[in-house]
């Protein structure tokens, strides 16, 4: 594992931030049962977006963490606003855009899965761009997440990435990555689009999280080993492989695999950023790839049991009797 920049550096105060999330955030809306969307009169109102959900994760688990981000100055933007600052989220640098809305999107169960029916074109988020790196939030901050849909939601926002992941014009923090591939905001793009900036990316990373299944979507590469090869020199490498487990790949070359205990799905929408909230909540820590995989585990299978995009997590002594360490 890494060793992060200090709690105690010089340039902290008490209120900073261990972890700066940065990417769009959407109003939900949700069937209140398995119903079909067009058969539905009534809607459940919540929040969702990659990033954000991490930051809620992270709050839940003990971690002070930040969402940098733009909404409309509409009632979802607010909404978003409040709903993220009432779960312990810093929204202090979000930006309100007046002239573009928030974006939303819709959730339709189905007997083969949720799908999700984005409304996000030229959202205020499609804004963001890498005058955002310039924020004070992001420099003191011990670690910057991000994650691939970023990249793919406008022309600023994938410099935004470059400049943070790439160039490293944000000094200090490390900064983690999750692919994150979403082939529907990449299709007006050329076929290579997404594989190459994606791996680009990737490759920039201090720890960099991705599925087994979207490794070989967008490369062709399906065999952890692989991946962990075709990454370098990202620095930790994490290999999700759904119902199997994750592999954790070190720079020094250690590996270290963590079976997915068995759980009860209700939705899979989340799962993947509440994965990454534990992983990242153990690394703030200290603590070894084990624990860093076994926490991961614990928080998508609570995310895998709700329709929410983030569930209210447990305490860690709930956690560990929810899903033992030995699972």
């Amino acid at each position: 594992m890494f060793v992060l920049p200090s709690r105690n550096s010089s340039h902290r105060s008490d209120h900073r931030s261990d972890v700066v999330c940065v990417g769009e955030t959407m109003a939900v809306l949700s069937p209140a049962d398995d119903s079909a969307l067009e058969r539905q009169s009534r809607l459940s109102f919540g929040v969702g977006g990659a990033e954000s959900n991490v930051a809620c994760g992270l709050v839940a688990l003990g971690h002070r963490a930040a969402w940098v981000s733009r909404v409309g100055d509409d009632p979802l933007g607010r909404r978003i606003v409040d709903d993220l600052a009432g779960r312990g989220v810093d929204v202090s640098a979000v930006e309100i855009d007046p002239d573009r809305s928030t974006g939303v999107y819709f959730k339709d169960p189905a007997a083969d899965g949720t799908r999700t029916y984005y409304y996000r074109r030229d959202s205020a988020a499609t804004r963001m761009g890498p005058e955002l790196a310039r924020l004070p939030l992001l420099a003191s901050a011990r670690l910057l997440h991000l994650s691939g849909i970023t990249a793919a939601l406008s022309d600023s926002c994938a410099e935004l990435l470059t400049a943070l992941l790439v160039r490293r014009t944000v000094p200090g923090p490390l900064v983690s990555f999750d692919v994150n591939h979403r082939p529907a905001l990449w299709r007006h793009r050329p076929a290579d689009a997404a594989p190459t900036a994606l791996l680009e990316l990737a490759r920039a990373a201090d720890i960099v999280l991705v599925g087994r299944d979207e490794a070989e979507a967008l490369w062709n590469t399906g065999k952890p080993e692989e991946i962990r090869d075709l990454l370098r020199p990202a620095g930790v490498i994490v290999v999700k492989d759904a119902g199997h487990g994750a592999t954790s790949y070190a720079k020094d070359g250690t590996e270290t695999f963590v079976p997915t205990p068995v759980s009860r799905v209700v939705e899979r929408v989340g799962a993947g950023d509440a994965f990454a909230a534990g992983y990242l909540a153990a690394l703030l820590e200290d603590r070894d790839a084990t624990a860093g995989l076994r926490l991961g585990h614990r928080m998508a299978a609570l995310a895998l049991g709700t329709r929410e995009d983030v569930p209210m997590a447990p305490d860690l002594g709930e956690l560990a009797r929810l899903f033992p360490p030995d699972v």
